[in-house]
């Protein structure tokens, strides 16, 4: 792979580390400040709509500036939004932000989300990257190299961010987030990125487009099934976002939760390097339903019976095949969409399959308190299957987790023995040969 290549994945690793630094950082200093668990609920909700919202937006500019132009303007937003973030909290006293309903407390957490959420437009960029800079046969391991660079990032974090605000305070943290930010934009100033001239098909290029960019979907048969299908696993992994905590909490302290956290982290970059050693094989898509496959059956399984040793080997299998299955799709929109429409295309697909968290979040807790909690505490399940499965508020999380497992093993199933799966199969590998062989002569 191309030296600029480990450049770039190194400027992001920064960059992705200093913005997830920010968003975990300030989600415990506000609940540190203001010991809410509503107000944390709401900044998650905030941060997981903007997310969904933003791919649209994001992925137009990708497509409509120079790659390296797009990850400058997602530093420089950030930079700014942060600065303005230090400014609102050092011209503030201390006691407005211990008042959960304070207009200042809430314009500072928008603010910095934002600012942390502008670095979403290099999680669209980075793919179109791949293409620009990777050759086809090795684009597969090049993704797998991305997923380890946000597993390592997302780790790094999870541990500095709390360190950070425990020992340095939020001035500080803010003070380290506008440096690394700073250095982040001298670094790719230097990096030259050989990107040829940005090609505009459309007759309105600042226009987002989302009609042309489902057109060029549709015109790719079996594409959509596949944002949708991984927008419905998405939805059945928020049952796990939501409730995960709670149950693990019930099995250890919080202490041991968080080590045990620290450690299943290590499954990011386990599997993104798994990728980058390996491959996808010859059939990307195989792989991602082959892996869809196996994390479902884990996930029927780890919460079978109430052990911490079972939680965390199932968690970390399922945690190592998530950059898996992201990679196969990376790989698969890279082959099959034109560059100049990549990024609408990653962004269109960020913005439908991230909209699927924010609904279970909202969905699933409701559900659990009012029917799977009664169910295995003092309702038919508790005498049903009580006696060898187990009874209590935490064995009704447990039975919504296998039940959740079944359903994705079920839809994973249906969805490879579909007619969708086998048109994106076929017309993948046809376009994969007809792009090594133009690479192959223009080489030559």
């Amino acid at each position: 792979m191309k030296p600029v290549f480990y450049a770039i994945l190194a400027n992001s690793l920064v960059a992705s580390l200093t913005n997830t630094l920010v968003w975990f950082g300030v989600t415990f200093w506000v609940y540190l400040q203001t010991q809410s668990v509503l107000a944390t609920s709401v900044m998650a909700g905030i941060y997981l709509v903007t997310v969904a919202i933003s791919g649209f937006f994001l992925g137009s500019l990708v497509d409509r500036y120079r790659k390296k132009t797009a990850l400058l303007i997602s530093s420089a937003g950030s930079l700014v939004l942060y600065a303005l973030a230090y400014l609102v909290y050092v011209s503030t006293p201390a006691a407005v932000f211990t008042d959960a309903s304070s207009v200042i407390l809430w314009g500072f957490i928008i603010v910095a989300l934002v600012g942390a959420i502008a670095g979403n437009l290099r999680t669209i960029a980075l793919p179109t990257l791949v293409t620009v800079l990777i050759p086809e046969s090795e684009r597969d391991k090049a993704n797998g190299l991305v997923g380890t660079v946000n597993g390592v990032a997302f780790l790094a974090a999870s541990i500095v961010s709390g360190l950070a605000i425990g020992f340095l305070g939020m001035y500080w943290m803010l003070v380290m987030a506008i440096a690394l930010t700073v250095l982040t934009i001298l670094h790719l100033c230097t990096i030259p990125i050989p990107e040829k001239r940005i090609i505009q098909t459309e007759a309105k290029p600042n226009h987002i487009d989302i009609r042309g960019t489902i057109q060029v979907i549709r015109l790719v048969p079996g594409l959509f099934a596949l944002i949708f299908f991984n927008c419905f696993n998405n939805f059945l992994g928020g049952v796990f976002m939501s409730l995960m905590d709670a149950y693990g909490l019930s099995l250890v302290s919080v202490q041991v939760w968080g080590i045990v956290w620290g450690v299943l982290s290590l499954g990011f970059i386990v599997g993104g390097l798994a990728v980058a050693r390996f491959g996808l094989g010859k059939s990307p898509l195989k792989t991602m339903f082959l892996s869809n496959i196996v994390m479902w059956i884990v996930a029927m399984g780890f919460t079978i019976q109430p052990s911490i040793i079972l939680l965390a080997v199932g968690l970390l299998v399922y945690l190592c095949l998530i950059p898996v299955v992201e990679a196969s799709e990376q790989v698969i929109l890279q082959t099959m969409i034109p560059l100049e429409r990549q990024g609408r295309v990653f962004g269109f697909a960020q913005s439908i399959e991230q909209a699927a968290s924010p609904l279970t979040a909202f969905m699933i807790g409701p559900i659990a308190h009012f029917l799977f909690i009664p169910f295995m505490t003092t309702g038919a399940g508790a005498d049903l299957i009580g006696s060898w499965f187990g009874t209590g508020s935490d064995r009704g999380i447990a039975l919504l987790f296998t039940l959740t497992g079944c359903v994705g093993l079920v839809v994973t199933v249906l969805a490879m023995r579909s007619r969708a799966y086998r048109a994106l199969s076929v017309n993948y590998q046809r376009r994969y040969a007809n792009n090594v062989q133009i690479e192959v002569r223009q080489s030559s």
